[in-house]
């Protein structure tokens, strides 16, 4: 465990937000202070951290005050010190005899050392400020960096809000990332022959698929009406560097209809991240970022007929997505109901003609596809693969977007009955029609269109039946009998396979790995159903 001294001459909030936090187990072994009264002692003797207070005595030099200083800190155990708006510049006898001594300065140095830091910042207009947490040496602001966190500067700062700013968003988050690293034996420091320090190296994992730190830039490009509901407000953020296809750079081709919503951004995005699935002319209509319908054909206005009648009551108002250029006869198919928005690579004039007469429909124009998991954020390395992240409440949940789907060779068949090679065709096709749906997630299909889909279920045997419903009420000239059944998650029980048995479903692919395995392989054995196992899940919960 790292133990520390802190030492500050005001309120030392940085030194109490590291306490709070005890970043890498690091805790204080004592704060100090070159000032009677300073907020700091109360503070930290609240906490029951150990408090000296050494004041300058009147002509005292600063070699004799810290003398006694380090005097006073001898008796206690410490490994680093950390020094938060201590008013006093160190001389090179105490930074020769204390340990590793750390200081954040309110910007990104080397740019605007000194005491005046904000006022130079707003002084000189730039737009990004922040932090440095940097080793202490002889010279002002100028050792060696062990870390830097930027802020924005906004137009109407003053020196108070971007002091608040920089202290809130950048120093409370460096000097415990800073303090970590040291506990965490990850800090290396070079000396010169007289022992000084002259530059830090921080050792991490660089084969490891995350960064040690994410830093993500993006710009609002527009204000929305609101959010998910009316009395939230919201507005589109743009990352600049994203080279793939996406909702956000589309271009809407009737510029007279409404503006995207909220919602329309995510069931949009939901709605292109599955048809890019599929090599073949695809078509998908999505709800609530759930997908009503998905289907490949030999034609594009095809695929998205089949797509439709999966379930056209529940596409009412939903977002279509293609991945071939629009043609009219795709476009005339659409507009037959109500559809909130259309997305798709391109259109031809005839298709924009025909969409374009709808002012509540909004088409938008994602350009080519290209190839897939190129672009996107890969956390600042190309080589890395598409990220998807998800806010939680106190930070950010990262993780490799789901890009993988089986291959007839990663099929395990484990039932008495073989699929046929119809059935292995659709197993695919659900399967990548699946990954798109929320879990616990179901979707029956036949041929390589779905049928029915039970979306967002807490038990995975009421997703089959409300597949198994869906399929029989609201899918048009559409039946369960001898469909495939693919589901995101293992069956715990041989329930959901009888269940499924009973709709008139031949043929089941699941990732396998219950306990009860050879019960629901048994089960399908009894009903004369074909199973695969893929070995891998496809759990999708945002």
């Amino acid at each position: 465990m790292v133990k520390l001294a802190g030492l500050a001459s005001n309120r030392g909030r940085n030194l109490l937000r590291i306490d709070e936090i005890a970043p890498g187990g690091a805790e204080f072994a004592v704060v100090a202070t070159n000032h009677d009264g300073a907020p700091v002692v109360e503070a930290a003797s609240e906490r029951g951290i150990p408090t000296e207070v050494i004041e300058r005595e009147g002509d005292e030099s600063r070699a004799s005050h810290e003398r006694r200083l380090l005097e006073r800190l001898e008796p206690y155990d410490f490994d680093l010190v950390c020094l938060d708006g201590y008013m006093r510049v160190l001389t090179d006898e105490f930074l020769d005899r204390a340990p590793t001594t750390l200081n954040v300065h309110p910007s990104l140095l080397p740019a605007f050392p000194g005491a005046n830091a904000h006022e130079e910042v707003l002084k000189a207009g730039v737009r990004t400020s922040g932090c440095t947490v940097h080793v202490v040496t002889e010279e002002v602001d100028g050792g060696p960096i062990v870390t830097q966190e930027p802020v924005p500067v906004y137009g109407d700062d003053d020196e108070a809000s971007l002091k608040r700013r920089v202290l809130e968003r950048a120093e409370y988050v460096a000097y415990p990332r800073a303090v970590r690293w040291f506990a965490e034996n990850r800090v290396t420091l070079e000396r010169d022959e007289e022992g000084r320090p002259t530059d830090v190296h921080v050792g991490g994992d660089a084969d490891h698929a995350f960064p040690e730190r994410r830093l993500a830039s993006s710009d609002r490009v527009r204000t929305l009406r609101y959010g998910e509901n009316p009395h939230q407000e919201s507005a589109v953020y743009a990352d600049p560097t994203c080279e793939e296809p996406n909702v956000v750079g589309a271009r809407q081709l009737n510029e007279g209809a409404k503006a995207l919503s909220y919602n329309n951004y995510n069931d949009a995005d939901a709605a292109l991240l599955l048809v890019r699935e599929f090599d073949e002319p695809a078509a998908a209509v999505i709800k609530h970022a759930n997908p009503a319908g998905c289907a490949t054909a030999d034609t594009l206005a095809d695929a998205y007929d089949r797509a439709l009648r999966t379930d056209a009551k529940s596409a009412f108002g939903g977002v279509v997505s293609l991945n071939r250029t629009c043609d009219v006869e795709t476009a005339e198919r659409i507009v037959d109901s109500f559809k909130e928005v259309v997305v798709a690579p391109g259109y031809t004039d005839g298709a924009v003609e025909v969409l374009g007469d709808r002012s509540d429909l909004r088409v938008l124009e994602v350009g080519p596809f290209g190839e897939r998991s190129t672009g996107g954020d890969t956390s600042g390395d190309a080589d890395r693969p598409p990220m998807a992240e998800k806010p939680i409440v106190g930070g950010r949940l990262l993780q490799q977007r789901d890009e993988w789907a089986p291959t007839v060779d990663d099929l395990e068949v484990v039932t008495e009955r073989e699929p046929t090679d119809e059935e292995i065709e659709t197993m695919l096709f659900a399967w990548k029609t699946l990954k798109h749906v929320k879990s616990n997630g179901i979707v029956f299909a036949t041929g390589t269109e779905t049928v029915g889909l039970g979306v967002g279920q807490v038990s995975r045997v009421d997703a089959v039946n409300i597949a198994a419903m869906k399929a029989e009420t609201d899918a048009d000239g559409k039946s369960a009998e001898g469909a495939v059944m693919a589901s995101d998650a293992f069956f715990p029980f041989p329930d959901g396979i009888e269940d499924a048995a009973d709709a008139g479903v031949g043929a089941v692919i699941q990732p396998g790995g219950s306990v009860n395995d050879a019960d629901v392989i048994e089960a399908a054995d009894d009903n004369d159903m074909a199973m695969a196992f893929t070995g891998r899940r496809c759990f999708r919960h945002d």
